[in-house]
């Protein structure tokens, strides 16, 4: 008999283009609603700029530019998801937040050499659950060192 336990990744699942993504619920403070954004001048062009998120400044990343896909207009179901990065607070802009599940970790797999316009090195793996295709990201490579440097700044 095998005493292996299965462990699971909770994730949160979201969405950009028709394209699933999940980052690890550990890494996630809040799914909060599309709100008013400052801009930040002199900032790289996928950071959208600043919110006042419960009296903390936090700065704003679009998902859909730092990936190189096209940027479209904000809807009813546009999310910012709140991200901890080195213990700071970035906001991620996503098309929608779909779901909080458990992903098996022997359903997850290495990343491909390419998966649609999303640089490989963003990606921890991929997972397949039923018909569904999520992408894990690795969200400490999405951004820099510098770029974080740069966050850090903006945030004040």
């Amino acid at each position: 008999m095998n005493n292996e336990t299965i462990v699971d990744r909770k994730v949160i699942i979201f969405q950009l283009n028709d394209e699933e993504y999940a980052v690890s619920v550990q890494q996630v403070g809040s799914i909060e609603r599309i709100q008013p954004i400052t801009r930040v001048p002199q900032t790289a062009d996928f950071v959208k700029g600043v919110i006042n998120l419960r009296g903390v400044v936090t700065p704003i990343i679009d998902l859909r530019i730092r990936f190189g896909l096209k940027e479209t207009e904000f809807t009813e179901s546009s999310r910012i998801i709140i991200v901890y990065l080195d213990e700071m607070e970035v906001g991620l802009i996503v098309d929608a937040a779909n779901d909080v599940i458990d992903i098996p970790e022997d359903t997850i797999e290495p990343a491909p050499e390419v998966i649609g316009s999303v640089d490989v090195d963003y990606i921890d793996g991929v997972a397949k659950l039923d018909n569904r295709l999520l992408i894990l990201l690795n969200l400490r490579k999405v951004l820099t060192k510098e770029e974080i440097n740069e966050l850090k700044s903006v945030e004040g």
